[in-house]
């Protein structure tokens, strides 16, 4: 006899199918669920996109936005909040109110170094103060002392002492 190799199929020596050993389709197990199902990861990526389609649609990916690549100093930060003024009152007035500046500028008279920062600072606002005097029409003038008494009488005598006719033609 001829040797037979061996299958894996089922003949005519295994059970029969019979209508009674055949599960019915009505009857199904509920499989317990372990773990994610395989491609979780993308699948979260849709799911999380169609719900915000404003954000990126791999989440390995990080935040678009962009970064400067340059460290911001002080006066950067400075000239981005700049106030804009109605009128060069306004701005002039804002200047002499200006707390910085004032203990910056009394620092300075006190004959103590500043930083170049804000030795910058104080150029930039006390030329622009100069500008805004000059568009105002403010100028500064020297104090004048006040004269005693003594000093108005000497002057009186003065002018009482002048004689007109040596002005004459």
């Amino acid at each position: 006899m001829a040797r037979q190799k061996k299958s894996r199929k089922v003949g005519k020596i295994g059970i029969s199918k019979t209508a009674s050993n055949v599960r019915k389709p009505t009857e199904k197990r509920v499989k317990k669920h372990l773990g994610k199902p395989a491609g979780t990861r993308n699948n979260e990526a849709l799911t999380v996109n169609q719900e915000r389609k404003k954000f990126n649609k791999d989440p390995r990916h990080g935040s678009k936005k962009p970064v400067s690549l340059i460290a911001e100093t002080k006066e950067q930060s400075l000239a981005v909040k700049k106030v804009t003024y109605f009128s060069p009152t306004q701005e002039l007035a804002s200047i002499e109110q200006d707390p910085r500046l004032a203990a910056l500028l009394d620092k300075i008279d006190l004959g103590k170094k500043i930083a170049r920062e804000d030795q910058h600072y104080v150029d930039q606002t006390l030329a622009r103060h100069k500008v805004l005097c000059v568009m105002l029409g403010i100028t500064e003038e020297p104090e004048k002392p006040i004269k005693s008494s003594e000093q108005q009488t000497d002057l009186y005598s003065q002018f009482e002492s002048i004689d007109i006719d040596d002005y004459t033609d």
